[in-house]
């Protein structure tokens, strides 16, 4: 009895040559990341592992060990999707499951979806609307699925103040500014973060016109004062 062929996608010759790509891209310095941070995504490939993987998957395909091929083909093709900042559709994060998870961080009060995407966590005052609080969450989603494709927004339910009330968000596995592939940047804010800076500024330059005008006022009723009656 003969072993099947092995089969493949036809577009799985793309893995080697985008990874070898990825990996042979220049290396960046990212700072370490502490035990207490989730995984990071788009970060270059290592040259080295991608050659380990590439060897063996060649290896087991000569072989014609089918399991050891579609192990280390599943594992080229997720680091890959990491490095190129692609969420993986087949482990979509339940979200009654993650709005449980979240709730049992310290200091959330809440939690709730916005779309499908963008999990809101109302926390307990400012010293929980923190990047600390934010890995925390995306840390207890781990286990759930992909965080790749979730953004956490946390929001200081205690606020009373427009600037309090400005909410923190971040995808769970980049850095904050940075979107997973085909990922919209989501405004949360009741009031956008440029509209609040400009009306700071506004003010700034009231008062300092306020200012200037008490400090004119103030001169020209001391100029009166020292006019010699006649």
């Amino acid at each position: 009895m003969t072993a099947s062929p092995l089969r493949f996608p036809a577009w799985w010759p793309l893995i080697f040559a985008t990874a070898g790509l990825v990996a042979c891209a220049p290396a960046t310095s990212p700072e370490p990341t502490p035990a207490s941070r989730p995984p990071q995504a788009g970060q270059p490939l290592d040259p080295a592992e991608t050659a380990v993987r590439m060897a063996a998957l060649q290896g087991a395909a000569v072989a014609g060990d089918q399991d050891a091929v579609r192990r280390n083909f599943e594992a080229m093709h997720g680091d890959l999707m990491r490095a190129t900042k692609i969420p993986d559709a087949t482990r979509r994060i339940d979200p009654e499951a993650a709005r449980t998870a979240a709730r049992a961080v310290l200091g959330v009060r809440s939690v709730a979806w916005i779309d499908r995407e963008n999990l809101l966590a109302l926390v307990d005052g400012p010293a929980y609307r923190t990047q600390p609080t934010l890995d925390t969450i995306c840390l207890q989603l781990e286990p759930l699925g992909d965080t790749l494709a979730v953004v956490v927004n946390l929001q200081d339910a205690t606020a009373r103040s427009g600037d309090a009330l400005e909410v923190l968000s971040r995808n769970c596995q980049l850095a904050t500014g940075d979107w997973a592939f085909m990922q919209r940047n989501r405004q949360v804010d009741v009031v956008a973060p440029a509209i609040r800076a400009q009306y700071r500024a506004n003010q700034d330059v009231m008062h300092r016109a306020q200012v200037s005008k008490t400090h004119d006022d103030a001169a020209n009723a001391a100029a009166l004062e020292a006019i010699p009656e006649m």
